[in-house]
């Protein structure tokens, strides 16, 4: 049984991370460049969504959520998009400018419903030595009912071990979305939600479900955090909690088109959901739900509270 919706709009909850762009060229291909074995685009539409963690804010409001975005773009033109963008979903944005670098765009081009290339303009923010995110974090931190922390590896959360200390001296859940394998620089998070390729990276493989579950126990225990997530695409999640059995989910998607950015939908779901003082297993239990739904759709989407609602009413939870 699911738990009941809550009302998101009774926490708030601070997004900070790697924030960045992401840009849709539309068009049809009818023939062959005579210049290379390319098909030739036409382009015509041009669509922009914010990704990243900027996506995780997104998914936060779009349930009626509070939500405030710490992040770094450029000054430039795909830096006015991105604020727009977020501002008109509803998040209160808090993004640092870093004149000499770009803001982080994904660009791809598609047609007939594939697509064909990806383009990326990037540098690493890590260079930036005071790009004022601790600072920006400390200020936003105030009246904060939990924090996640995206993290793409392109720099913005550079100092990440101050954060979640911040965070948990002021008694804030922290929700974490790792990148890399050094996850001992989430030490003391609340919560870390590593996919099972990213799992696997750090802890070696796990050719059964027991070994999984030691081996995510014993990462759990040396981070000293109080809940690892699994997410394991269609075989769903497992919950390893401190003090309790390990919760496994079963996949709630119907159809799957395009899994980029569900894990951004999950520890959004997550964060919203501990803002409203969801335990745990009821807030992943609403992340899986969420995921389902937004897995079928096309590029980085969010989950509206209607269609949450509908989700968990078809797999008889109460809404």
């Amino acid at each position: 049984m699911l738990p009941p919706l809550p009302d998101f709009s009774a926490g708030r909850v601070l997004v900070v991370g790697d924030v960045m762009l992401d840009r849709y060229w539309h068009g049809s291909t009818n023939r062959i460049s005579p210049e290379a074995p390319v098909p030739v685009v036409r382009v015509e539409n041009d669509e922009f969504r914010a990704g990243g963690a900027g996506n995780v804010a997104l998914n936060a409001a779009s349930l009626g959520g509070r939500a405030e975005l710490v992040g770094l773009v450029g000054r430039d033109e795909a830096g006015r998009l991105l604020r727009e963008r977020l501002e008109a979903g509803g998040v209160a944005c808090r993004l640092l400018e870093a004149p000499q670098h770009p803001t982080i765009t994904k660009l791809r081009i598609i047609s007939r419903h594939q697509q064909l290339i990806r383009l990326d303009f990037e540098d690493n923010f890590a260079v930036l030595e005071s790009a004022g995110i601790e600072q920006a974090f400390e200020a936003a931190l105030a009246g904060c009912d939990a924090v996640v922390l995206s993290d793409y590896g392109k720099g913005t959360l550079a100092q990440v071990g101050s954060l979640i200390r911040v965070a948990r001296e002021r008694r804030v859940p922290v929700v974490v979305d790792p990148k890399g394998t050094d996850f001992g620089r989430y030490c003391g998070a609340t919560m870390l939600t590593p996919n099972m390729t990213e799992f696997e990276a750090v802890v070696g493989h796990c050719a059964d479900e027991a070994t999984l579950r030691a081996r995510g126990e014993a990462l759990r225990d040396a981070l000293d955090i109080d809940a690892l997530l699994v997410t394991r695409s269609e075989r769903g999640m497992t919950l390893l909690q401190r003090g309790q059995a390990p919760l496994d989910l079963p996949t709630r998607a119907r159809d799957v088109f395009d899994v980029t950015g569900a894990g951004d939908t999950v520890v959004a779901v997550l964060g919203a959901g501990l803002a409203c003082g969801l335990a745990l297993a009821d807030a992943t239990a609403l992340a899986n739900l969420a995921a389902g739904v937004v897995v079928a759709k096309l590029g980085t989407a969010t989950v509206s509270m209607e269609e949450l609602r509908a989700a968990s009413e078809s797999h008889g939870g109460q809404a």
